[in-house]
């Protein structure tokens, strides 16, 4: 492989990389509306995994949907940790 070939393919490398760590980004920053969202989603919520999304989504079918972000800190296990952590991006719509 000559030189010219291997350096394209650093840079097309390199250009993954940096395209894949930008979606990355993206995503953690992306805004969760938690009267919709499915617990696929609301696991990218920070302090959040399957069980806690799970109670989010009952607590909701249950109750009706959230009238405020900080009404997810009356699911079962979500304090003021978690909704801290998630402020920003959480929204009811």
């Amino acid at each position: 492989m000559s030189r010219q070939q291997r350096l394209l393919g650093i840079l097309v490398a390199l250009a993954l990389v940096i395209l894949m760590t930008g979606t990355a980004i993206a995503e953690g920053d992306a805004k969760i509306n938690i009267n919709t969202a499915s617990v696929e989603e609301l696991v990218q919520l920070d302090r959040v995994g399957q069980r806690y999304a799970e109670r989010i989504v009952a607590y909701r079918e249950q109750n009706g949907p959230f009238k405020l972000p900080e009404d997810i800190m009356q699911v079962a296990g979500i304090g003021p940790k978690t909704f801290e952590a998630n402020k920003e991006r959480i929204v009811v719509k």
